[in-house]
């Protein structure tokens, strides 16, 4: 079996760009400061199974809303770019619901982790890589569990990150993966939306 690094890096960096998990490094020691704890493994676990459920359930999921895969990724990349643009302009086109509880699931598995933007970043790259390469499936896969490996090593690591980084450099990161992000989605959007007019 041929395995291609250079792609399993992409697909780990997109998948880790788009997560955020150190831009949202800020909101999760909030949420520990009100909750108390938060428990680092459960997290990483049910983040984990959203995002390998959505893998392979997501696409037939759309065929039974009669939503075809490449249409599907060229929404994906919209909303990618969306988010993109919140990280580099900082401001919020999604709003956050108020008053939600804080805890495990909600809202740090979802939507902070496996939200609405890492779920179609999961279908959109299925979509554009599954064409030109027959691993991409094993690879993709790969890329959910060393992004896990890395939410839970930060989740346990929050305070050390806070002091190393500073708000000032949590905020450059943010800025930076926003950009990585915008470039993301155009080369997604350009992948797929050829074949959609006619």
């Amino acid at each position: 079996m041929y395995f291609n690094f250079e792609q399993f890096l992409t697909l780990t960096f997109t998948l880790f760009a788009v997560i955020d998990v150190v831009g949202s490094v800020p909101m999760l020691i909030s949420i520990k400061q009100k909750t108390g704890r938060i428990s680092a493994w459960k997290v990483t676990l049910i983040s984990g199974l959203l995002m390998i459920l959505f893998f392979f359930i997501g696409e037939p999921f759309l065929n039974l809303l009669g939503v075809d895969i490449k249409s599907f990724a060229v929404a994906g990349s919209i909303v990618i770019f969306i988010l993109g643009l919140e990280m580099v302009l900082g401001i919020e086109f999604f709003k956050s619901e108020k008053g939600a509880p804080a805890g495990t699931l909600v809202p740090i598995a979802f939507p902070l982790i496996a939200g609405s933007g890492t779920l179609t970043t999961i279908m959109s790259l299925k979509a554009t890589f599954e064409k030109t390469d027959q691993n991409a499936e094993y690879m993709i896969l790969g890329a959910i569990l060393v992004n896990l490996i890395i939410i839970y090593l930060v989740l346990l690591s929050l305070n050390m990150i806070e002091r190393v980084l500073g708000k000032a450099g949590l905020l450059a990161v943010r800025k930076f993966f926003g950009v990585v992000l915008l470039a993301i989605a155009v080369k997604v959007f350009a992948t797929n939306a050829s074949g959609l007019i006619k």
